[in-house]
C-alpha cells in the first residue's frame, strides 16, 4: 500500500516539513557525489554520521572514537539515506502526515518532536543490536513518530492509497486508523521476527525496531507537545484552513 494524499486540510504552511525534505534531498545528493570518489568514501561518511550501534555502546563506556560524538549521530543519522527509494518513500510519508502534525504543534514544537522521535527510535534499534558495526540510518524512525501522532489525532482522516490487486493498481480511501494501524502491526511483527537477526539500514535490511519504537514514542510525546487543542502547549482552534 502506498499513500498518495489525505483529505486533511491545514491552517498553516508546513515550513519545517519543507526544510526537512530539502535537507534530506541535499544531503542525499552529497552522498551521490561521494559515490563518484569510490565506495570507501561513502562508507566512511556513513561510519561518522550514521548510528554505529557498537560505537554507541562504546560511548556509554567512555570509549567513544567518533570525532563528532556518537550521541550526535542519533540526530545526524535521520538525514541520511541508503538509496533513492529509501529517500523517496520517507519523504512521501513525511509530506502526507507531517504537515498536519506541524500544523497542530506549531513549527518549533514540531522540530523538537521530530528530532526526539528520531533519536528515541535510533535508541530503540540500538537496544536490540548493541554490538553491530553496520551503520543505521534514515528518517524512518522520526517519520514513524509523526505517524504515531497522526493516528491518535486524526484517526478518521481518509488516506488515498494506491493498492495492488493482482496485476493492476487501484486507489481506495482508507481511514488513517486502519492504514497506520496496519503499518504499525507489520512493523511490530517484523521487529519480533527479526530478533537475533541483523537488521540495519544501509545494507538492504530494515530497522523495524526503530519504526515500531518511533511510532510508540510519537503516540506518547505528541500530546505532551501540543498535539491536541487545550492540551499542554496546544494551539487554539482556527476558522482558517488551507488545502494542499
Amino acid at each position: 500500500m502506498v499513500p498518495l494524499n489525505d483529505n486533511n486540510p491545514t491552517r498553516t504552511t508546513p515550513y519545517v516539513v519543507f526544510v526537512i525534505i530539502a535537507l534530506n534531498v541535499a544531503i542525499f545528493l552529497y552522498e551521490l557525489s561521494l559515490q563518484g570518489s569510490g565506495e570507501e568514501a561513502l562508507n566512511q561518511f556513513f561510519t561518522v554520521w550514521a548510528i554505529v550501534p557498537a560505537e554507541l555502546t562504546d560511548s556509554f563506556a567512555g570509549r567513544a572514537a567518533n570525532p563528532i560524538g556518537e550521541w550526535f549521530t542519533l540526530i545526524s543519522s535521520q538525514f541520511l539515506h541508503g538509496g533513492p527509494a529509501h529517500l523517496g518513500g520517507n519523504m512521501l510519508y513525511l509530506w502526507i502526515f507531517g504537515n498536519n502534525i506541524e500544523d497542530q504543534m506549531g513549527h518549533r514544537r514540531f522540530i523538537l518532536f521530530y528530532l526526539a522521535c528520531g533519536a528515541l527510535a535510533g535508541l530503540s534499534q540500538w537496544i536490540f543490536s548493541p554490538g553491530s558495526m553496520i551503520p543505521t540510518l534514515g528518517a524512518s524512525g522520526a517519520i514513524a513518530g509523526v505517524m504515531g501522532a497522526y493516528i491518535i489525532r486524526f484517526p478518521k482522516a481518509q488516506i488515498l492509497t494506491l493498492l495492488p490487486l493482482f496485476f493492476i493498481f487501484t486507489t481506495v480511501r482508507i481511514p488513517a486508523v486502519f492504514f497506520l494501524g496496519f503499518w504499525f502491526v507489520m512493523q511490530a511483527f517484523n521487529s519480533i521476527a527479526s530478533l537475533g537477526v541483523s537488521a540495519d539500514m544501509g545494507t538492504g535490511g530494515v530497522a523495524y525496531w526503530a519504526h515500531a519504537g518511533g511510532f510508540i514514542f510519537g503516540v506518547v510525546l505528541g500530546p505532551l507537545l501540543g498535539l491536541f487543542p487545550g492540551g499542554p502547549g496546544g494551539r487554539g482552534p482556527s476558522n482558517q484552513s488551507r488545502r494542499r
